[in-house]
């Protein structure tokens, strides 16, 4: 009798076993419906008030992606890394799309970051990482372009001091080295540059210690988006408007009026809806396996656009368009 029951009972027990091992590994998840796309900014400037515009309307159109928008408030790495990182843990995230602070420094944050998901960069590149692809302007001939509207300001020279948030951010090398390579020759004379930390009110302050401690200085250029607005507002309450001139990027409120008043000689603009838009669209591509979006450059440009006095009515009519904006 216990010959026959004793095989009975091995394969019962083994039967347990089997269930309880069932019942306590956990099933696998079914795959995403809609896929997660993170689009991370550098700063809280109004430029990315208008990239996030692009990011919705792509967000609208598909049913497969949605974007979860994060904005750097500090302007440090520290904070971009950890929307990286809570991102693809606490997020689940499917892709991300960032703006460098420290393209090199940021390299093994996002290297590790390319090992789970794509990375795509955009407005400042990191080409020295694994990111799949990078959208935004050619940064150096955007420099050029506001070297030539310096030059077109001062054509007897003069000194100019240049501001920006970070020097190390990968745009602001480029843009840098365009606005001198496009100055090599002419009269002017480039002081320095001076940078904020990424902070509007000590980008005023930059601004008045230049006035102050150059009082022959003949123009200032703004290299990033709220460096054009903090100008004016160092500069108009010493009556300075216009006496110097004045270069900035992009198309912030303040920089568009200060352009149609003539206290702005002109901007470099680029198009951060675009940025915001043609990210996820890629993004969104890639994800389905589609990576024929990703060209053998590894690079999308996304021309930059000179606004001067005749045409800024023009351009703002159009930004308005783009932005839903009904002008009061």
């Amino acid at each position: 009798m216990k010959r026959s029951i004793q095989p009975k009972v091995i394969c019962l027990l083994t039967l347990i076993l089997a269930i309880s091992a069932s019942c306590d590994s956990s099933a696998p998840r079914p795959p995403k419906t809609v896929k997660t796309v993170a689009f991370i900014t550098n700063t809280t400037s109004d430029f990315w008030k208008i990239a996030r515009k692009g990011t919705e309307k792509a967000d609208a159109e598909l049913t497969d992606v949605t974007v979860a928008f994060k904005t750097t408030n500090t302007g440090t790495t520290e904070e971009q890394n950890r929307h990286i990182l809570q991102s693809l843990d606490r997020d689940d995230a499917d892709a991300i799309a960032i703006s460098p602070i420290d393209s090199a420094g940021q390299k093994a944050t996002i290297n590790t970051a390319a090992k789970r998901v794509p990375v795509i960069t955009h407005d400042s590149d990191a080409p020295d990482s694994d990111r799949a692809l990078y959208l935004g302007a050619d940064n150096r001939a955007a420099g050029r372009q506001a070297g030539e509207l310096v030059k077109k300001a001062l054509p007897q020279g003069g000194k100019i001091m240049v501001f920006v948030g970070r020097a190390e951010v990968q745009n602001a090398r480029e843009r840098f080295e365009g606005l001198k390579e496009s100055l090599q020759g002419s009269k002017v004379e480039v002081i320095d540059l001076m940078t904020d930390d990424a902070n509007p009110t000590h980008a005023r302050e930059n601004a008045y210690k230049t006035l102050k401690k150059y009082p022959d200085i003949a123009g200032m250029v703004g290299l990033w988006s709220y460096n054009g607005p903090a100008i004016l507002q160092a500069l108009r309450p010493e009556g300075a408007l216009g006496k110097i001139k004045i270069v900035c990027f992009d198309d912030d409120r303040d920089t568009l009026a200060g352009i149609k008043e003539g206290a702005i000689f002109g901007t470099v603009a680029q198009q951060p809806f675009e940025y915001g838009y043609q990210t996820v669209q890629a993004a969104a591509k890639i994800l389905r396996g589609d990576r024929s979006v990703i060209p053998e450059s590894k690079t999308i440009l996304i021309p930059t656009v000179v606004i001067q006095r005749n045409d800024v009515d023009e351009y703002s009519k159009k930004l308005n368009q783009l932005l839903g904006v009904t002008p009061g």
